[in-house]
């Protein structure tokens, strides 16, 4: 039995030393992966960040069918959406191989009266940027949707109603706009002062002359989404989208009109990811509570962490991942400006959510000090600004509403 004993010693040695060097290669490979997962951090992480689609040749000729039809339309927009476009830089020649461009007024000369006379159906896609703000906007998105196979809401004042629905939150609407605009702001104030002291003047809808009536659109009260007002089968985000966004439509389109590859199901929104934009974002969150909401201007921004840690008020949490995190990587916060993850519809709710959850009620002190927290909240400035700045047109409640005599 002595010589099996010892066997069995040696055994259990080896054993012991081949357990250890496997137990030193586990924590070797797992340090490696901590490693990895660091240096992703520190620099850009790729994980969950959109890449641009492969668009093939550059100058594919044209469709075997011809070439599509595509309309492009400007509606309540700031312009940087129709200026993003040509964001594709050298890939507008492929848009120019596959497409005749039958509407653009940024860029090409089609006339209102050209789409109309077409066939109902004739134009293959249009792409329709800007919120519906007055009469003649709702007047071409209508006619655009009755001519198109596909319409695409393009930009965040499409999608959510962006900067312009803003107005929304004014009371008295149009009236309350114009009469600031025309009249109060300092420059229409010294104008009305020097030539129009007795009746200020305020531009009309309709007016004669000696050549005929001159009209211009009429002014809604509130502001809506593309979706709002025609039936819209694609959803483009940003203000404005990029490159990898608007990689992501042009191939959708490109494979559909060479390869009559399908289109994505009807109300999908193309060019984002599955994530939010902090899974985009490259900055260490370590999730610190917040005791004061600061501007960027008032912080001295540190490289690598999270905004939210320093004290600045970032909408990474409550939006979709595409845009690459830009903003945050420059050390300015996310504004929102891609809309709600699809978990949630209400994305300032979403926000508000996950400040809360980072305020000072800690577990060793489950009874929070009101007018602490109230202190705290109120340090942000323009919360509608902040939580709504993109996405207004959308959310449950949409505009401001005034009261009156028991109602």
């Amino acid at each position: 039995m002595g010589f099996l004993d010892e066997l069995f010693k040696k055994k259990e040695k080896v054993e012991d030393v081949a357990a250890n060097v496997a137990n030193k290669a586990e924590k070797a490979v797992k340090g490696a992966a901590d490693a990895a997962k660091a240096a992703a951090y520190d620099g850009e992480k790729v994980t969950h960040e959109l890449q641009k689609a492969d668009l093939g040749e550059l100058l594919p000729g044209a469709p075997k069918g011809g070439k599509i039809n595509l309309a492009i339309y400007w509606a309540a927009a700031c312009g940087g959406c129709d200026v993003s476009i040509l964001d594709v830089n050298e890939r507008i020649l492929t848009v120019g191989d596959m497409a005749n461009i039958v509407m653009w007024p940024v860029a090409a000369d089609g006339k209102e009266k050209d789409i109309a006379a077409m066939e109902d159906g004739e134009i293959t896609v249009s792409i329709i940027s800007g919120a519906v703000r007055n009469s003649e906007n709702e007047h071409m998105v209508k006619l655009l949707r009755q001519k198109s196979k596909i319409v695409v809401a393009y930009g965040t004042c499409a999608c959510f109603g962006g900067s312009p629905a803003l107005a929304n939150l004014v009371a008295d609407g149009k009236e309350e706009i114009l009469n600031y605009v025309y009249t109060k702001t300092p420059t229409s104030a010294d104008f009305q002062k020097t030539y129009h002291k007795d009746a200020p003047v305020i531009p009309k809808v309709s007016c004669k002359v000696p050549e005929g009536e001159l009209t211009l659109p009429v002014l809604y009260d509130t502001v809506k989404t593309l979706d709002q007002v025609v039936d819209v089968d694609y959803f483009v985000p940003g203000c404005p989208p990029q490159q990898e966004t608007i990689s992501q439509m042009l191939k959708a389109v490109a494979d559909f009109a060479y390869a009559g590859v399908a289109l994505p199901p009807k109300g999908t929104t193309i060019g984002i990811t599955t994530k939010t934009l902090c899974d985009e974002c490259p900055r260490k969150k370590a999730n610190a509570r917040i005791t004061e909401f600061l501007e960027p201007y008032q912080v001295n921004v540190q490289d690598g962490i999270c905004l939210m840690d320093q004290g600045i008020l970032c909408l990474g949490p409550s939006t979709i991942g595409g845009c690459g995190a830009r903003c945050t990587k420059a050390g300015q916060p996310c504004r929102g400006c891609y809309g709600p993850t699809a978990d949630v519809q209400e994305q300032g709710a979403s926000m508000f959510t996950a400040v809360a959850s980072l305020l000072p009620i800690l577990d060793d002190d489950p009874i929070c000090d009101e007018e602490k927290i109230v202190k705290i909240v109120s340090e942000i400035k323009d919360p509608l600004g902040y939580f709504y700045a993109f996405t207004l047109g959308k959310a449950l409640i949409k505009k401001a509403v005034k009261e009156t005599g028991g109602q």
